[in-house]
């Protein structure tokens, strides 16, 4: 049914392509808000995800399945809204030691959990641990998604470990 609704979809059909996004959508959210860690932030990328799809669904060729190919979409559009985020909080916390220095008050500290420390990670290592563990794919299927090898995934997913451990431990210090 959904390798219909996709080949109608690539072909313009409107229902088609909205009877897919309507099938998908839920799990699109939950991707993006694995990988956000926001409501309102995986709310932003499951909608940037459906504009992208509508724009997108005519490239897609059937080459990997479709879920893979919408995994690589939305985690794309993740990306995208977390280096934007990223970008918003480092100006925010400039402005906020800018004004504690002149105030002369004290910086906030930071109380970081597991995801939150995930989401911290450099993007590779990140990517990989929020797929085989968020997500619960297998080492081959974050390959394919991702586009490396296995064993790729396999080493970020131990550099990542020891990242973690250093991470939560200075978090906890």
């Amino acid at each position: 049914m959904e390798t219909e609704l996709v080949e109608k979809a690539a072909l313009g059909d409107r229902q088609a392509f909205a009877a897919l996004v309507e099938s998908r959508y839920d799990f699109i959210h939950a991707v993006a808000w694995r990988w956000c860690g926001d409501r309102q932030d995986a709310e932003d990328v499951a909608q940037e995800v459906c504009i992208r799809l509508a724009a997108a669904i005519r490239g897609f060729k059937g080459a990997s399945r479709f879920g893979t190919w919408l995994y690589t979409v939305t985690l794309n559009a993740a990306r995208d809204q977390m280096r934007k985020r990223r970008r918003a909080e480092w100006r925010d916390a400039a402005y906020l030691r800018e004004q504690a220095v002149l105030e002369g008050g004290p910086e906030e500290g930071d109380n970081e959990e597991l995801w939150q420390a995930v989401r911290q990670l450099p993007d590779k290592q990140r990517d990989a641990v929020l797929l085989i563990y968020g997500e619960g794919l297998s080492h081959a299927a974050a390959a394919e998604v991702l586009g490396c090898a296995e064993t790729t995934i396999s080493w970020h997913v131990h550099e990542a470990r020891k990242r973690l451990k250093v991470l939560l431990r200075d978090a906890a210090a």
